[in-house]
């Protein structure tokens, strides 16, 4: 099968196009027909470090759909034909590739009313948002929540889930992808190159329960002021800047990681996301398209930035 693989650990040009062997599945797998897959930053960070021993030879790949081939003896939950999509962990081979095995109990099938595309675009930065919302985050009815880096892959479905959440939500992105945001249902968009997010929270609101900083840099702690005494801030980046003022109001910091999640929580989270895809609460915001050849470039378009939504490769057969 063809597959895109590491040649080594660097830049987008060490991936590359090959043939490497079919997968052969274990009793409790099954054999996935890839039809999409999406790019997300910890592509990017693993490729060029090698990080969970990623290195030469490798294939990444962690937001997948397709068509379940072959099943294995000890599965019951999908069989073959199923159209499913998932988030694979990080143990074995990424789905980058014609076919890949994994684990049946983390797959869900996919909503009918979604494209192949479309379902790739969700698993992985869906329940990275749920975690630092809802899980590590806590964000309740009515609470307050200021979410950063709104535009991207995990800030998209952020802002869907703390609307659906019910509570208010302040958004900070760049001022070509506000309207965006806005449609996904913040309340308060602010442009994060001409206004200043700390002042217009203290302005508007006084503070926020809850701060979500998908983007790093010295987000997490400039928003410190911006927090109540006894809230919390989730990050999905390793933040700069001095965070040691938040002990004086009792904030909470928690650093949220997908790739370290349970499988029983990963299983409890696909369920989740399929049935907030069937009612609509939720809905994959999509960048570009590209075909699997095309991988090295979708990582340069990531790691310039600027961009909205997620990146999904199509894998032909």
């Amino acid at each position: 099968m063809k597959a895109m693989t590491l040649s080594a650990n660097g830049g987008p040009e060490v991936l590359v196009l090959q043939d490497v062997p079919k997968p052969e599945i274990k009793p409790d797998q099954i054999l996935v027909k890839v039809q999409a897959v999406a790019v997300n930053p910890i592509d990017c960070k693993i490729r060029k470090t090698g990080a969970f021993g990623y290195g030469a030879g490798s294939i990444l790949g962690f937001d997948v759909s397709g068509t379940v081939e072959q099943t294995g003896s000890l599965v019951r939950n999908v069989q073959a034909g199923d159209a499913v999509f998932y988030c694979p962990d990080f143990s074995g081979p990424g789905a980058n590739a014609q076919y890949h095995a994994v684990r049946a109990d983390i797959v869900a099938k996919k909503p009918a009313h979604l494209g192949y595309i479309e379902a790739a675009a969700v698993p992985l930065t869906a329940l990275t948002a749920w975690a630092g919302l809802l899980e590590q985050g806590d964000l309740r009815l009515g609470q307050t929540v200021l979410i950063i880096g709104a535009s991207g892959g995990v800030g998209t479905m952020a802002v869907q889930l703390a609307h659906a959440a019910g509570a208010y939500v302040f958004a900070v992105c760049s001022a070509a992808n506000a309207g965006l945001v806005r449609s996904l249902g913040a309340d308060r968009v602010i442009d994060r190159q001409s206004e200043d997010f700390v002042s217009v929270v203290q302005q508007e609101a006084g503070m926020v329960d809850l701060v979500f900083d998908c983007f790093g840099d010295t987000y997490a702690a400039r928003s410190i002021p911006v927090v109540r005494p006894m809230g919390r801030i989730t990050t999905i980046v390793d933040p700069n800047g001095d965070l040691s003022l938040g002990y004086r109001h009792n904030i909470a910091l928690h650093y949220v990681s997908l790739a370290f999640d349970s499988i029983p929580r990963r299983i409890a989270g696909m369920t989740r996301l399929s049935v907030l895809l069937e009612r609509e609460v939720l809905k994959p915001v999509i960048n570009k398209v590209l075909p699997l050849e095309n991988l090295a470039d979708a990582h340069r378009a990531l790691e310039t930035g600027g961009g909205f939504g997620k990146i999904v490769l199509t894998v032909s057969h």
